[in-house]
């Protein structure tokens, strides 16, 4: 059986579970739970702490898993990502005082706090800075500068606004952009492949919509540039011959905006529908 590491708890657990049963996975009903087996889809499942499957995964212990990039990264196992999974997004951002620091050089020698060490370091080390100390923080990195344990942070940035209140500024180039990632240990194990594609069908199915429209035939050329779809547009012919009937896979963000369009030209019929799986 595929052996796979799901995030048990945080911010990555809910979210890994719901794309996990959209794929047609079975997974836990008790949240104690730390194991479970899905004998029809021959897989078992491993609830561990996100900070913890990557090295699992790297070890050989399970075959793949779901942490966030950032996670994997700062491991430093033997772990590869596969794909993103299109969720958990962050980005990492150095901070410090700004009457102080104003460029990545400006770390060079200082402390830096934060809770990914091996990340940092290795950011740091291919831009040929050295900081004076790495000051791991499991939280609260912000409070770092002002308790003086550190010069500068290193910190998931959203909008900023925590660390400003806590009197630091954003600077220098961003450290990584991280998302929740499907990673394996770069050996092939049997169920990884149809692992891949179902996750990545439920991708499509949550990006994707199918649009069905009624348009006249002296316009389907028009309409189908207005919506090519993800291939090509199917087109069917209706009982009456000036008109044409069309399906096509548009993204869900711009459904909107192709229906305004495809009235504007003419087509009139004009439903959408969800996807709740696919396979492209």
């Amino acid at each position: 059986m595929l052996r796979i590491a799901v995030p048990n708890k945080g911010s990555l657990s809910e979210t890994a579970a719901q794309m996990l049963w959209e794929a047609g996975y079975t997974g836990r009903r008790d949240p104690r739970d730390l194991h479970t087996a899905d004998p029809r889809n021959g897989v078992e499942f491993f609830y561990l702490r996100p900070r913890d499957i990557a090295t699992y995964v790297g070890s050989g212990a399970l075959d793949v898993g779901i942490t966030g990039r950032d996670l994997l990264l700062d491991s430093g196992s033997d772990a590869i990502e596969v794909a993103p999974l299109g969720f958990g997004d962050s980005t990492f951002r150095f901070a410090a005082p700004g009457d102080r620091f104003r460029e990545l050089a400006d770390l060079e020698g200082v402390r830096v706090a934060t809770s990914y060490p091996g990340l940092v370091g290795a950011f740091l080390a291919a831009q040929g800075v050295t900081p004076s100390k790495l000051v791991k923080l499991d939280g609260a990195v912000e409070s770092a500068v002002r308790l003086g344990v550190a010069d500068a942070v290193a910190d998931v940035v959203s909008t900023g606004a925590t660390l400003r209140q806590a009197g630091l500024e954003i600077f220098g180039p961003v450290i990584l952009d991280s998302e929740a990632v499907l990673i394996g240990s770069g050996i092939e194990k049997p169920g990884a492949a149809t692992l891949l594609r179902r996750l990545q069908g439920v991708l499509v199915a949550r990006q994707y919509v199918l649009l069905d429209y009624d348009v006249p035939a002296s316009k389907l050329e028009e309409a189908t540039a207005a919506a090519p779809g993800f291939e090509s547009p199917t087109v069917s012919p209706l009982h009456d011959p000036e008109w044409v009937a069309v399906r096509v896979m548009i993204p869900r963000s711009d459904m909107n905006h192709v229906m305004d369009d495809l009235y504007a030209i003419g087509a009139r019929a004009i439903l959408v529908s969800a996807i709740h799986a696919a396979r492209l």
